[in-house]
């Protein structure tokens, strides 16, 4: 049996996990808050600081490396005095922020449901 190599000679779990670590940077709270703050066009480090509620200047610095690294902000720096920089979605981020609109919809949507069911399965005796 010969081997093959590159992306489709992977095991299915090795697939698996490389997509779940995609997802998990995604999709995590900073992340989110992030890519719907900059996707209306070019945003500053300040204004990302104060659109997302909560974050602190260090975990925002992180979340902003970590999404330029994965290809979905890119960074500008204009040479102002004092230095300008900006943050913009990418067309995949872009793609991206089209999901994530519709996730947190579905969310906004449903949340008094999913709150209520929660409610009702905490009370039934054995499940909490």
């Amino acid at each position: 049996m010969t081997r093959r190599s590159g992306v489709g000679s992977q095991r299915p779990n090795d697939h698996a996990c490389a997509l779940s670590e995609v997802v998990e940077q995604v999709s995590g709270k900073w992340s989110i808050g992030v890519l719907l703050a900059a996707a209306d066009g070019p945003v500053r480090y300040t204004q990302l600081e104060q659109s997302v509620t909560g974050i602190s200047r260090r975990m925002l610095t992180l979340t902003l490396r970590n999404l330029e690294r994965d290809g979905l902000l890119v960074r500008t720096v204009y040479p102002t005095v004092p230095p300008k920089v900006e943050y913009a979605l990418t067309g995949m981020a872009v793609e991206l922020c089209e999901s994530l609109t519709a996730l947190t919809d579905w969310a906004q949507r449903h949340r008094d449901a999913i709150e209520r069911s929660r409610v009702a399965y905490d009370a039934e005796p054995g499940t909490g």
